[in-house]
């Protein structure tokens, strides 16, 4: 009984990541400007693999696989919103009017900073 209540578990939490990385597929998509795109493909891969990889480790059980997938997690945890903000970064400083595909208009210090 308890096997079948941890297959259950782990089928959930592997199909509600699998429900996270495809809406950020259909949010890479569906919206048009470069950090809008970012943004959702940022959120969606974090949060999808979290859950992805909790089901793993709720089917492996407790054993050295399950530290090594926590550890991928944490690694995952730490690169993805460094990369995103990297590239966000660029996307600005690049983008000759960024101005003309925000909704928010940048205020005088990150003109300053970005230098636009």
């Amino acid at each position: 009984m308890v096997e079948w209540m941890l297959f259950g578990l782990g089928a959930a939490l592997i199909a509600a990541g699998l429900f996270f990385v495809l809406s950020a597929h259909v949010g890479i998509w569906r919206f048009r400007y470069a950090l809008d795109r970012m943004h959702a493909a940022a959120l969606g891969d974090t949060m999808g693999l979290l859950l992805i990889i909790l089901g793993l480790c709720v089917r492996s059980g407790a054993q050295w696989l399950t530290l090594r997938l926590l550890l991928i997690v944490l690694f995952w945890w730490i690169a993805s919103p460094v990369s995103s903000h990297l590239i966000a970064r660029l996307d600005i400083t690049v983008d000759a009017e960024p101005e003309a595909h925000m909704q928010v208009k940048l205020g005088e210090a990150v003109r300053r900073e970005v230098d636009i």
